[in-house]
């Protein structure tokens, strides 16, 4: 089996969803060109997190990054409306270079990211389960947070390469 053919089967194998939350789920994959421990800064570091955070145009302020389970993690993003959205979220669990879970408050979800190592490669996987189906319709039509989700990810890989 060739590289491509096994990323191919692990791709589809974490792209999975869940039956019981498969109604109210945002999943992603990426392979992140980057080693899992410099993926693992990027993500845990407040100086790093603050300058990919977020979809296109929003930039980060981030009060409190305490990354261990009871954790709280406190910012605001700064949206290209001028606005500011506060943001507060408790880490459930970390496990370092495999596993972050977190619950976001307001609106409701849970995340859960977790870094597979890939030679010189990082495969990412993103959930975010959030609390109802009626919540989950409003987040993703109102607020598009499925098109967020998608552009969050390709910053963090633009800025993994610049991080190198």
């Amino acid at each position: 089996m060739t590289q491509a053919q096994a990323s191919l089967i692990d791709q589809k194998k974490m792209d999975t969803k869940d039956p019981a939350t498969s109604d109210r789920e945002l999943h992603l994959n990426k392979i992140l060109d980057a080693q899992i421990e410099l993926v693992w800064r990027v993500f845990t570091e407040p100086d790093h997190l603050a300058n990919w955070w977020g979809p296109d145009g929003f930039t980060n302020t981030i009060e409190t990054m305490d990354v261990k389970p009871g954790g709280d993690w406190v910012l605001t993003m700064h949206g290209p409306d001028g606005k500011n959205y506060k943001n507060r979220a408790i880490y459930r669990e970390v496990i370092p270079l495999e596993k972050i879970v977190f619950d976001h408050f307001a609106p409701a979800f849970t995340t859960t990211l977790l870094f597979e190592p890939r030679g010189t490669q990082t495969n990412l996987s993103w959930k975010m389960v959030f609390e109802t189906v009626e919540l989950f319709t409003v987040v993703v039509k109102t607020f598009k947070a499925d098109e967020g989700l998608v552009q969050n990810i390709n910053k963090l890989a633009d800025y993994l390469s610049k991080v190198h």
